[in-house]
């Protein structure tokens, strides 16, 4: 069975790149599939380069819907201390996840060779996650409005 069936070449995609001074390397990729503000949806894909670049520490806040399409997606429980979990949970092509209401913070990448997930938002409020600092301090709030327009102005 092929799992090539997204053209992920369609899509516009937003790089994001963190500080190079930080104890992780942050870089990945962003599309958004799709959105409706009234109902609370927002569809998305993140990609991950082989390069072991992560997302920032963030926390997931909506009910989120996640669909390995590529690769791996690799995950980092994080402590309110800021230690990592030892080992990574590790999701692989077809794999399916739900989280429903506020996750613990955690770190995500894609595995050895990269990694595609799509993300299925659903909230009430419009909020999406809260991202960290390596202090484990909300720095910012990531709304479905906040995102979108990140997105439109950078791509």
């Amino acid at each position: 069975m092929a799992h090539n069936f997204f053209d992920l070449d369609r899509h516009k995609w937003r790089e994001v790149t963190g500080e190079p001074d930080m104890s992780f390397k942050v870089r990945h990729d962003y599309t958004i599939l799709g959105y409706d503000l009234a109902a609370g949806t927002l569809d998305m894909l993140v990609r991950w380069k082989p390069d072991g670049g992560h997302c920032p520490i963030h926390r997931h806040t909506s009910t989120t819907t996640v669909l390995v399409i590529e690769g791996e997606q690799h995950l980092w429980d994080i402590q309110s201390d800021g230690a990592r979990s030892a080992r990574p949970r590790v999701r692989k092509i077809g794999d399916y996840a739900l989280t429903v209401g506020e996750a613990m913070p955690h770190l995500e990448r894609g595995g050895e060779e990269g990694g595609v997930v799509f993300f299925g938002n659903h909230s009430k409020d419009g909020r999406l996650y809260d991202i960290y600092d390596e202090d484990m301090n909300v720095v910012v709030n990531v709304t479905m409005e906040l995102l979108i327009e990140d997105f439109k102005e950078n791509t």
